[in-house]
């Protein structure tokens, strides 16, 4: 089993360093059972917002490229992988658990879970909305990603974003991962790329994704979007 803890400023935001580390890690892991988590009292804050407010469009095309390569690595992963959701798990840090095949969460209420892109006027990548909407139960896509809702651990469980909550989620993460981890392994391999496809272009062909990133690319940099970060940071 190998263990990725987030470790990074702003509660483990993705930014470049931070996604391109990960990528790193998964890679290095090849195939071994992975357990996913993050340090402090957050599992991931979600995109470092200080470098989303700081990106033109060329640089915003790189950085959410990285994006959809990122979650699609982890998604598309072929070895068992848990989050192991240690606090906070918002936008970005939310789509990561979800990539995760299996998602056990600390049971504090002052823990916040969910996908508020749609609050900050942004619009989901494409392979990332894929992915997303096979990993939110239907009943729940409105709440989660219409209403743009932050929940609890146990306001998440009930609405599919977890698989469970409890006090002492490492022991459970880790019980969960043994189980995955005890099947053949080519088999788990191949039944995966059946759900969800081997490489990102399963997910959603480049040119879907160029179209996509020349029609929303300058929404993500334009002076609305800014300006709602800039409030989110306090700015």
């Amino acid at each position: 089993m190998i263990e990725i803890a987030m470790n990074g400023p702003a509660k483990n935001a993705l930014g470049t360093a931070m996604m391109t580390w990960l990528l790193e890690r998964l890679a290095t892991a090849n195939g071994q059972p992975v357990l996913l988590t993050g340090t402090g009292n957050a599992f991931s804050s979600g995109l470092d917002l200080e470098q989303v407010a700081s990106l033109d469009d060329e640089g915003m095309t790189t950085f959410l490229r990285l994006l959809e390569r990122c979650v699609s690595a982890l998604y598309q992963y072929r070895g068992p992988t848990v989050a192991l959701v240690n606090g906070h798990a918002i936008a970005g840090g939310c789509v990561l658990a979800l990539a995760c095949d299996e998602r056990v969460a600390v049971d504090d209420a002052r823990a916040r879970i969910g996908l508020n892109e749609v609050a900050l006027g942004v619009r989901f990548p494409p392979r990332v909305m894929k992915m997303v909407r096979d990993r939110v139960p239907g009943p729940s896509q409105v709440p989660v990603i219409l209403g743009a809702g932050l929940f609890s651990p146990s306001e998440a469980l009930a609405h599919g974003l977890l698989d469970a909550v409890t006090p002492d989620p490492g022991p459970m993460a880790r019980s969960r991962l043994a189980a995955l981890a005890a099947h053949p392994l080519d088999a788990y391999a191949a039944a995966k790329r059946a759900l969800r496809g081997a490489v990102d272009t399963d997910l959603a062909p480049d040119e879907v994704e160029a179209s996509w990133l020349r029609e929303c690319v300058p929404i993500w940099t334009g002076d609305a979007v800014k300006a709602r970060v800039r409030k989110v940071l306090g700015k």
